[in-house]
């Protein structure tokens, strides 16, 4: 009956409501109580900065290239700009962490702002820096943001998504990575001012200046509206690196006016020609502004890089050359089974044709992907004599996308 009149002295629960109750010198802890708080210690520690700093060892330029070209194909360009970036901005973090002299020059953070269309690896290349650096990483969607009041999110929920992400450990939190997705869908509607309220587009924006230029925020661990008595936790954005991606769709129409607007004159040089095509590469900060984003968000995001169309010959290679590659993923999938997979190289080059003609970029490649291995993968797990393997035919592949209604899509 002793052991059955136990309680926890925080919490009140008894031993038989309780996992786990431990005994001491008049008084009892679940251990509930016990991982709050650990919690509360973690937190404390961290405000009053003797929370350990997290270490990694930091990868010169060429080998943070090397290690994204496994990964991604093509986007040589984004790919040394991200590089360099993301070298300098934790060069910056050790050097500050390192002590500094008295006159010693401040180093400020350079975040990146990655225009491309959708499919091109906008996300696949942050994600990728950060399980190369081992450092927190979180993906916010834009489109969900609203200014503060109203319904939705607010901007400090970026920040409770990296904290989860990170344990609850601020000082690693304080040194992760951002990456803001759909950032053109926050776009105000036009170049002037606006004048009545625009909760999802420009209020958005000005909201998002203080965490990005770095800025200690009270963040609601678990959502500032449905819990507002929880207790708040300060998070400092100085040492965190935002990555902005967006389609901009529309923003070359921009880029070619201002191109245009330039190339009137004497004093043009004819020999330099312009590649209609892939306008993104001549993109500038002020035709982010013409396109709707204010100035000062503009600003706080120096680190301008574009991302190049996918063709045909990149297409190919992202079906079976990076490590995580569409084909070696499927072969894994079926290999599970005991099924050995393959695929004939004429199935490969019709997959990207359809892809091609699809305009889906990289994602594109999954869809069909999906819809011709359907039906094995759904009949495999359950035959009780399934074939040891299984070989997809081009004839094969055309009859399963024929069967499918996105074989009667049209792109304009």
């Amino acid at each position: 009956m002793a052991k059955e009149n136990r309680k926890c002295s925080f919490c009140g629960r008894d031993a038989q409501q309780a996992e786990l109750l431990i005994s001491g010198v008049g008084a009892h802890i679940c251990e509930r109580c016990v991982e709050q708080a650990n919690m509360i210690v973690a937190e404390e520690k961290a405000l009053k900065g003797k929370a350990t700093v997290p270490s990694f060892k930091l990868l010169k330029p060429a080998e943070i290239k090397k290690h994204l070209d496994q990964y991604v194909i093509g986007q040589d360009d984004a790919k040394r700009v991200l590089s360099v970036a993301v070298y300098n901005h934790y060069k910056r973090i050790n050097h500050s962490h390192g002590g500094k002299k008295a006159d010693d020059v401040e180093i400020e953070k350079s975040n990146i702002i990655m225009v491309g269309e959708t499919g091109t690896g906008k996300t696949l290349l942050a994600r990728t820096i950060a399980r190369l650096l081992q450092v927190p990483f979180c993906i916010a969607d834009a489109t969900v943001l609203t200014e503060a009041g109203y319904v939705g999110e607010d901007v400090e929920s970026i920040l409770a998504r990296l904290l989860q992400v990170a344990d609850y450990d601020v000082a690693s939190a304080e040194r992760g990575i951002v990456f803001i997705d759909e950032v053109d869908k926050i776009a105000r509607k036009s170049d002037n001012p606006s004048i009545t309220r625009d909760v999802s587009g420009e209020g958005v924006q000005q909201a998002l200046l203080k965490i990005l230029e770095g800025s200690v925020v009270n963040v609601p661990p678990q959502g500032g509206r449905k819990h507002p008595e929880q207790k708040m936790i300060q998070v400092n954005t100085q040492n965190i690196l935002f990555i902005c991606g967006g389609a901009f769709d529309g923003i070359d129409k921009k880029i070619a006016s201002r191109i245009q607007a330039n190339a009137i004159g004497y004093g043009v040089n004819k020999s330099e020609l312009i590649d209609r095509e892939n306008l993104l590469q001549y993109i500038a900060p002020q035709d982010l502004k013409s396109y709707g984003l204010i100035p000062e968000l503009v600003g706080r995001l120096p680190v301008l890089t574009y991302l190049n169309p996918l063709d045909r010959h990149t297409l190919r290679e992202i079906l079976t050359e990076p490590k995580n590659s569409l084909f070696k993923q499927y072969v894994r999938l079926f290999e599970m089974d005991g099924i050995i997979l393959k695929i004939d190289e004429e199935v490969l080059e019709f997959i990207v044709d359809k892809a091609v003609e699809f305009k889906l970029g990289a994602r594109g490649l999954r869809s069909i992907c999906e819809v011709i291995m359907l039906d094995a993968m759904f009949e495999i797990p359950s035959a009780t004599k399934p074939e040891k393997e299984l070989r997809i035919s081009l004839d094969y592949a055309r009859t399963k996308l024929s069967k499918n209604k996105m074989s009667r899509l049209k792109v304009a």
